[in-house]
Order: structure tokens, then sequence, then C-alpha cells
């Protein structure tokens, strides 16, 4: 199972921004989206690359950069990217997508856009109809109702982009939003308990799942186990998230 759309880690304090994430798929291929993100973002989504995508436009609309407040934030709300500068002279921006395809960011309708992070001052929150997006080399370029020029589209340069969970683009059969998998318990075939997903990670031929569990250290005292399962075909047997559970083959003791 490689990995499908969306990279930014979640990180604790902006959970219910950004939902945490990405797809994997379950035949035994690699090709794992490469983290495109500037700097550290928080989890996300990420999605394997597959045919290049086209432009996408969005159904005709009219509105403006809307101010948001953390209340006005979706709740579903996910880190797919981050602008890294201004695209020509019309308003454009260019957007760093957190994996080598960005499928979720020319499929939301609206971006929301955040500035600044946790414990640093001030944070805007705006968001915007994307009115047009296509791929440009390893960058996602789009319009968004509302910014006008270069200048109003520099002013927003360092922003992470976020889109609504529920417009991400169908995952294929057997492929999965990183996002959906976090928090899923592990287990084996023989049923034995392993932990709970943790995290995803790239190591640039495959997903690896980061499962973590109660244990304790060499003096005793409890402390937080790590187990490194690559995520595919051989080793994921099944994902159910209904259930929210992942079947492994893999021994506790590994």
């Amino acid at each position: 199972m490689s990995a499908h759309d969306a990279k930014s880690a979640v990180e604790a304090n902006d959970a219910s921004e950004s939902g945490a994430p990405a797809a994997a798929n379950s035949a035994a291929t690699g090709g794992a989206g490469k983290a495109a993100a500037r700097g550290a973002p928080s989890f996300g989504a990420f999605v394997r690359k597959p045919a290049r995508e086209s432009a996408a436009k969005a159904a005709p609309a009219t509105g403006s950069l809307r101010a948001e407040t953390e209340a006005s934030w979706p709740a579903d709300a996910v880190e797919v990217g981050a602008v890294i500068d201004a695209y020509g002279l019309k308003g454009w921006l260019k957007v760093a997508p957190h994996a080598q395809d960005g499928r979720a960011l020319l499929s939301a309708k609206r971006w929301w856009l955040l500035k600044g992070r946790e414990g640093q001052g001030h944070r805007e929150r705006h968001s915007a109809v994307r009115e047009s997006a296509k791929v440009h080399g390893d960058s996602v370029v789009g319009q968004l109702s509302g910014l006008a020029d270069r200048d109003a589209a520099l002013r927003l340069r360092g922003a992470r982009v976020y889109v609504s969970r529920a417009e991400f683009p169908a995952p294929a059969t057997d492929e999965y939003y990183w996002v959906d998998l976090i928090g899923l318990d592990v287990a084996n075939e023989a049923g034995v308990e392993l932990g709970k997903v943790a995290d995803l990670i790239d190591n640039g031929a495959q997903s690896v799942l980061r499962v973590t569990y109660a244990s304790t250290d060499k003096d005793g005292k409890p402390a937080a186990g790590e187990r490194l399962i690559p995520f595919v075909g051989v080793f994921v047997k099944t994902v159910d998230l209904a259930a929210k559970r992942i079947v492994v083959d893999w021994e506790a003791d590994y």
C-alpha cells in the first residue's frame, strides 16, 4: 500500500484545523507522495502521484477573500499546502502542496488560509472561492476570488492552505487518506493488539505506519513503545475504517 493525497502532520494543538493526511494503496508499490512542504508542516493529507492533473475550474461563483475566525473554521479542515509566492500579476497564488499530487487543492471549491502559528502572536484566517487552479511543475497555482493583483497575493505568502476533508476527491478502491488512518487500532492476524496509528512516515519508497502502544522502560516505569510497519500489501491485510481497525501480518516481538 503506498501513499495517496495530502501532507501536513497535524500538530496536536492544531488538530481541530488539520485533521491529519492522506491515502494509501494496497498494491505493493512504492511512490509515496513526497513532502513538498517548505519548512515543517503539520500533518494533513498526501496523495500518491498518478497522472498529471489539468487545470481545474470551480463552479462560477462570486465572492471575495473572507475573514474567518476559529469558530467559523471547518471542523474537518486538513492542511494540504503552503503559499510560497505570488504567481504572475493577477493575484494568483503559488502553493507547495504537501504531496507530489495537489489533487485536494485542485478539487476543493474553497481554500482556507491560516497565517501564523500557535503561540506566535496574531493568527490571520481567511477563505476564498477557488476560481481556477492547475499544476505548475512541483507546485499548484491557483486564482482565488478577492485577490486582484500580485501585491494582494504576496500578502498571503507563508500562509498554510487547508481544504475541507469533505471536498477531497474520492479515493480509488483500496486507497485510504492518511488522515483517516490516524487513531485506528492495529492488531495482527492472531488477534494480538499492537497499538494505535499515531501517524505515518514517507520514507521515499513507501508509507510506514507509526504505531504506538503502552510499554515500560528498563526501570519498569511506564513508557511509550513504537512499531514501524510498512503500509504495503505484504504486511497490511485489511483496513476497516468503519470498525477503526487495521489487521497486519506482524508479530508483537518484531
